[in-house]
């Protein structure tokens, strides 16, 4: 499992940490996180959960795109 992580969380030479995807996870385990804490104590717009996690992702996508030629090789 930790290995899964380390090579979601890095760059190209599975070393170097990338701060847009780490941002990245932050982000959706927040709007997750968030989402199931709303529905313990009322009820949770599906169309709300939609758009938060469409935005993190298309954010977080465009972000790591944009760098990918910063990256080590």
């Amino acid at each position: 499992m930790k290995q899964i992580f380390k090579q979601l969380l890095t760059g190209k030479d599975n070393e170097t940490y990338d701060l847009g995807r780490v941002s990245w996870l932050v982000g959706m385990v927040a709007v997750i996180g968030l989402a199931a804490y709303e529905v313990m104590h009322s009820t949770v717009s599906l169309r709300e959960l939609a758009e938060s996690l469409g935005i993190v992702s298309a954010a977080s996508g465009a972000s790591v795109a944009m760098k990918q030629g910063a990256e080590p090789q």
